[in-house]
């Protein structure tokens, strides 16, 4: 294992890559140069190299983490990918597959046999194998619950029972738990037994008969009372715990706020189910960050960096199409005015300008609203008032921009009538680019959609289209005699 250091560097893992590569790279070479040469015995001479190169790259995934391995493998075109993946020693694979992507994981699991799955997968605890389940085959799943005892079975059935949005969905029960009634001094010789605590342990879960949660003990207190003391007299009652079908999001902020390491999942009875750990938050979130990245740009989350180019092609088709649909009615509405273009042509350079701020603005509403839902900052309460507080900032900055766009707008016509044009329109429209970014989120989010799926191209589209409207038609009624 390398140090944390270099664990934790950007060049480190830099570093690993272009080595990577290079041993690839020279297979390749090798590879071609053998089938050029002269000779009866390419084909030993080729398994040799490879089983040499093989041999390599084995050795310098052997030291390597698995989080550093699947960042490799991302970084990795499709067939120097499945080389390296072939590569893995049989024991990391399970672990590598966890780290890389939903997408790449596709990529790896299509090439491996259903009986070389169950092997790969069965090494994993039952929260971990919940995480690829809908990613193995139906053969492989088969399999590897054959290997199972009733107690992992019943674990990952609990689990799989949960939506990727519920905290039962990310739950593990990696967690000891004692009664109130002991003294520190069992305790103690209690783990001592045990010979390592689960990861992420800083605190032992108390529990009565009926496995109903009464508190926590945290390691800090185990260690520094007295030995003689009972638990009850040291645990700490006032803690933090979560329902099992309580939203991630909602213990994702709970986690940040109280700066957790793990704690408790209980039914509606109190009863403890598993507990939650920060690395499950911490992947939550970065998988959800990337997701809506993504969906904001109109890419699906599925697909690879290295698929191929017909599969990239039908991923992103979707949005595609709408934005066609969106510029044609912009189109449309420019065509319903051309005649009135015809007759002022400074209307056309100045219509981007409209459509343009109008799209900026509504984005930066749209977006601070997003990060508000996200982190649960806006409730029945406050809307109102922050509604309010949004649309009087719209008025401010739509007379402010209006007045210096009217003033650009004469400078660069000696128009008085157009510069006026100009200002209103930037006015309206910067008004509505606001009430429309507050609107999209807000109604999604009322309705149970995710908030931040399609507004930029609904609001872009909205703010194109309604900001020629608004300026063609003001010119219209105005600027033409």
């Amino acid at each position: 294992m390398q140090s944390s250091e270099k664990i934790n560097s950007a060049q480190f893992l830099e570093h690993q890559l272009q080595d990577v590569i290079s041993l690839l790279e020279k297979q390749h070479l090798e590879k071609s140069l053998v089938e050029r040469g002269p000779g009866a015995n390419h084909e030993l001479i080729e398994a040799l190299l490879h089983n040499q190169h093989q041999a390599r790259l084995q050795e310098k995934f052997e030291h390597l983490h698995p989080a550093d391995i699947a960042y490799i493998l991302e970084s990795l075109p499709l067939d120097q990918r499945q080389i390296a993946w072939d590569a893995v020693k049989s024991q990391h694979d399970g672990q590598v597959l966890l780290e890389v992507s939903d997408a790449v994981r596709h990529t790896l699991i299509s090439g491996m046999a259903a009986e070389e799955l169950a092997n790969v997968a069965g090494k994993l605890n039952a929260d971990e194998l919940a995480d690829i389940a809908s990613d193995l085959p139906k053969r492989a799943m088969l399999k590897i619950l054959r290997t199972l005892n009733s107690e992992e079975r019943q674990h990952l059935n609990d689990i799989l029972s949960y939506q990727d949005n519920q905290v039962g969905a990310l739950m593990d029960f990696g967690m000891i738990t004692i009664r109130e009634d002991l003294n520190l001094k069992a305790i103690i010789g209690y783990i001592r037994k045990l010979g390592k605590l689960p990861s992420h342990t800083d605190k032992l879960f108390v529990v009565d008969q009926h496995d109903r949660v009464q508190g926590v003990l945290p390691l800090q207190r185990l260690l520094t009372h007295l030995p003689s003391q009972q638990v009850s007299e040291v645990m700490v009652t006032d803690f933090i715990r979560f329902q099992i079908d309580q939203e991630t999001a909602e213990a994702a902020r709970a986690f940040e706020r109280y700066d957790l390491i793990s704690a408790p999942v209980v039914d509606s009875d109190g009863r403890l189910q598993g507990r939650l750990c920060v690395d499950n938050i911490l992947d939550f979130i970065r998988e959800k960050t990337d997701e809506d990245l993504l969906i904001q740009a109109g890419v699906g989350e599925e697909e690879d960096l290295f698929s191929s180019v017909w599969k990239s092609a039908s991923n992103r088709w979707g949005w595609l199409l709408i934005n066609i649909g969106t510029a044609f009615v912009s189109t449309r509405i420019i065509g319903v005015f051309e005649d009135i273009i015809l007759q002022l042509v400074s209307l056309a350079s100045l219509m981007p300008i409209i459509a343009a701020m109008g799209g900026n603005t509504g984005n930066q509403t749209s977006m601070l609203i997003i990060r508000a839902l996200a982190l649960g900052h806006i409730n029945a309460s406050n809307v109102g008032r922050m509604i309010n507080k949004e649309l009087g900032l719209s008025l401010i900055n739509g007379t402010f921009i209006g007045l210096i766009m009217g003033l650009l707008s004469y400078l660069l016509y000696w128009d008085e009538a157009l510069s006026i044009v100009m200002a209103v329109a930037m006015f309206l429209n910067l008004l509505l680019a606001a009430v429309v970014g507050l609107a999209i989120p807000l109604l999604r989010h009322k309705f149970g959609r995710d908030p931040a799926v399609g507004t930029s191209v609904i609001l872009t589209a909205i703010t194109d289209s309604m900001g020629f409207f608004i300026f063609l038609g003001l010119a219209s009624v105005f600027l033409i005699k």
